[in-house]
C-alpha cells in the first residue's frame, strides 16, 4: 500500500484529475495489472466506438436529500450545481433532431432541480417516447411538494429506475443513512398504490442493487428473486425488475477503498473478474451523457471525472450527431467496473 498518510491520500482525491492519477498510477503504473486499453487491444479492439445512439441521459443536477456512501456523484444536500432552464432549452432543441429514442433523467435527485416538471413536459411535446427517472425513493416522502411525484410520474407513463441496497432495514441505513429503508418501504408503496411495479401493469418500476462494500455483486437473477419475496412477504412491495450494478472506483466509493484499504483488492476483482463480452453492450456504446451545465460526455461516470467527449464540439450548444458519432469513447481503468462478471451499466448486467 501506499506510504501517504490517509488524510492527505483523501485530499488526493480533492479534483478529478488527482482521482485520474491515482486510476492511471499504482498496480496499473508498475504493469502488475493490464491497462484496460491493452485488454481491449487483445481482443483486437483499438478504440471503443460508439453505436446508433439510443439513450440522452442527462444530468439535472448534484443536489440530493440523502449522502449515499458509495455515490460516484457525490451528491448531497449542499450541492448547488443545478442545470437551468436555459440549458434545459437546449436540450430540447437537441431531442427535437437527436436519433435518441430515451431519456433518462438523473442527479442527485433529479427530482429537485426546481424546473424538473417543466423539462418533462417539454421534452414529452418534443418527441421523447420513453422516460426514465432515477430516484433515490426518499424524495418521494421527503417534503410535502413531492408527495404527488407517483402521480406525476404515472401520467407521464415515466419508468421509474430506484435505488434500494438492500431489502433490510440495518444494511440500506448503513450504506444510505439512518430512516432511508422506512422512507423507501413507504415511497414503494406509494408507487404501488398508483400501479407501478404491479404484475400486469405498464407503469415500469426497477430497482437498483449496489453492494455496500468492497466488492463485486452477485447474480442479478438471484438477487432479483430475494428482494421480490422479501419485499412481497414483508411489505407487500411488487416491482418488475432489480438491476445489479458494479460500485465504480471513482469519487465517493474511491475515497472508501482507499480510507479502507481495499483499493488495491478491489482494482485486482475488476481486473480478473474482466469479461470481453461485456464490452460489446456497455452503456456508453448506446448513450450520451449530459452535465447540468451542459457538457459532453460518452457516460455518467466519465461526466464525474470530467473527461468530456473526444470531438472538437464538446458543448450541447453545439451538438452534432454525426460528429459524435465518429468519436472514440475515452476509457481509463475504472472501465473495468463495467466490464467485470456479467458488466454493468444504467441497465444493470450487460452480458
Amino acid at each position: 500500500m501506499a506510504t501517504k498518510s490517509l488524510k492527505a491520500r483523501q485530499s488526493d482525491l480533492a479534483s478529478t484529475q488527482n482521482q485520474l492519477d491515482y486510476l492511471e498510477g499504482g498496480l496499473f503504473a508498475s504493469g502488475e495489472l493490464p491497462r484496460f486499453k491493452d485488454k481491449l487491444a487483445d481482443a483486437g479492439l483499438t478504440a471503443l466506438k460508439p453505436k446508433a445512439l439510443e439513450i440522452l441521459q442527462i444530468n439535472l443536477g448534484y443536489m440530493c436529500n440523502q449522502v449515499c456512501a458509495h455515490c460516484h456523484v457525490d451528491a448531497g444536500p449542499d450541492r448547488k450545481e443545478i442545470m437551468t432552464r436555459d440549458t434545459m432549452e437546449q436540450c430540447l432543441k437537441v431531442i427535437r433532431t437527436t436519433g435518441a429514442h430515451t431519456l433518462d433523467l438523473t442527479g442527485g435527485a433529479p427530482e429537485m432541480n426546481p424546473d424538473f416538471r417543466w423539462f418533462v413536459t417539454e421534452a414529452a411535446k418534443a418527441g421523447i417516447q420513453d422516460f426514465i427517472v432515477r430516484s433515490n425513493l426518499t424524495i418521494i416522502r421527503a417534503n410535502k411538494k413531492y408527495h404527488d411525484l407517483p402521480q406525476f410520474f404515472a401520467e407521464h407513463n415515466i419508468h421509474v429506475v430506484s435505488s434500494m441496497p438492500h431489502y433490510t432495514r440495518g444494511k440500506t441505513d448503513r450504506q444510505r443513512g439512518d430512516g432511508v429503508f422506512d422512507k423507501s418501504i413507504q415511497a414503494l408503496k406509494d408507487l404501488n398504490a398508483v400501479g407501478y411495479g404491479m404484475p400486469d401493469s405498464s407503469l415500469r418500476l426497477d430497482l437498483v442493487y449496489n453492494p455496500s462494500g468492497a466488492f463485486l455483486p452477485g447474480d442479478q437473477a438471484s438477487l432479483e428473486l430475494d428482494f421480490k419475496q422479501a419485499l412481497r412477504e414483508d411489505f407487500g412491495i411488487e416491482f418488475h425488475n432489480l438491476f445489479a450494478i458494479t460500485n465504480l472506483p471513482i469519487s465517493r466509493f474511491l475515497e472508501y477503498l482507499i480510507a479502507s484499504e481495499n483499493y488495491e483488492d478491489y482494482m485486482t476483482a475488476l481486473v480478473e473478474a474482466y469479461n470481453p463480452e461485456a464490452v460489446k453492450n456497455v452503456m456508453c456504446t448506446n448513450t450520451l451523457s449530459v452535465s447540468w451545465d451542459g457538457w459532453l460526455y460518452d457516460c455518467d461516470f466519465n461526466q464525474m471525472l470530467d473527461l468530456k467527449v473526444d470531438t472538437p464540439l464538446r458543448h450541447i450548444t453545439d451538438y452534432n450527431e454525426q460528429v459524435l458519432q465518429d468519436r472514440n469513447i475515452i476509457i481509463s481503468q475504472h472501465c473495468y467496473g463495467c466490464t467485470a462478471g456479467s458488466g454493468s451499466s444504467c441497465q444493470g448486467t450487460v452480458a
